[in-house]
C-alpha cells in the first residue's frame, strides 16, 4: 500500500508561514517551502481541522486570526455541528470544525484530526487514479467524497468535488496557476488529473 507521508505548502515567506502554522497548532502537520509560482483565486484544496468541541474551534480560530489569518466564514452552528473557515496569510484555506454542539470541558487549542481536502473535477476518476497508484480507500460516497486510508500519516487525504469544496469554504471556485502544494509519498513523483503534484518523500 502506498504511504501518504507529508504535505508541503509552497509559500512566499517560509519563515512567516512557519510561524503562523506553529501558532495555530499545525506545525507538526504541514511543511512549508519558498515558492513564487503564479497563482490566482481558489487553489483547489483546503485543510480540514477537526476538534472535539465548539470551544476548541473558537480557540483555534482565535489563534489563527491573531496570527494574521482572515475570516472566510465566521464560526456558526449548523445541523452538522459547529465551525468556521479562515484563510492563512499565504492563502491556504483552513476549515476548523467539530461535530459536537456543546462543550464538555475547558476550551483548548487541541487538534484531533487534520485532513487535506483536494477539490477535483471528477471524484470517481480521481479515486481510480489514486487506487491504481496504491492508495487504499477508507470511505467512499460515490462522486461526492472519498477518504483514503493513510495510517502512516498525521494527515488524512480526501477528495471532494471542486465546486462543492469552494462553496463549503466560502470562495468562488475559479482559480488559475499553481496549487502551491506538494504531497509526499513513497509512490514516486507524479501529477494527478487535477494538477496536484506528488513527490518522493524524504526519509
Amino acid at each position: 500500500m502506498t504511504s501518504f507521508a507529508s504535505v508541503t505548502l509552497e509559500v512566499p515567506d517560509p519563515t512567516a508561514s512557519d510561524a503562523f502554522y506553529r501558532a495555530c497548532g499545525l506545525g507538526s502537520f504541514v511543511k512549508v517551502r519558498a515558492s513564487d509560482a503564479p497563482t490566482t483565486g481558489f487553489r483547489g484544496f483546503a485543510l480540514s481541522i477537526v476538534v472535539s468541541q465548539p470551544g476548541n474551534v473558537d480557540a483555534l480560530l482565535g489563534a489563527a486570526l491573531d496570527a494574521g489569518a482572515t475570516t472566510l466564514k465566521p464560526a456558526t452552528k449548523g445541523f452538522w455541528g459547529y465551525g468556521g473557515v479562515v484563510r492563512a496569510p499565504d492563502g491556504t484555506i483552513c476549515k476548523i470544525a467539530t461535530s459536537k454542539k456543546k462543550d464538555t470541558g475547558p476550551a483548548a487549542r487541541q487538534i484531533d484530526q487534520v485532513a487535506l481536502l483536494l477539490g477535483v473535477a471528477d471524484v470517481k476518476a480521481s479515486k481510480r487514479f489514486y487506487v491504481e497508484r496504491g492508495l487504499a480507500v477508507a470511505k467512499s460516497f460515490g462522486g461526492k467524497y472519498v477518504e483514503f486510508d493513510t495510517p502512516s500519516s498525521a494527515v488524512t487525504l480526501a477528495l471532494y468535488p471542486r465546486r462543492a469544496l469552494a462553496k463549503d469554504t466560502g470562495v468562488p471556485q475559479e482559480g488559475t496557476g499553481s496549487h502551491r502544494i506538494v504531497i509526499g509519498s513513497d509512490a514516486g513523483p507524479f501529477t494527478d488529473p487535477d494538477g496536484f503534484a506528488w513527490e518522493t518523500a524524504s526519509a
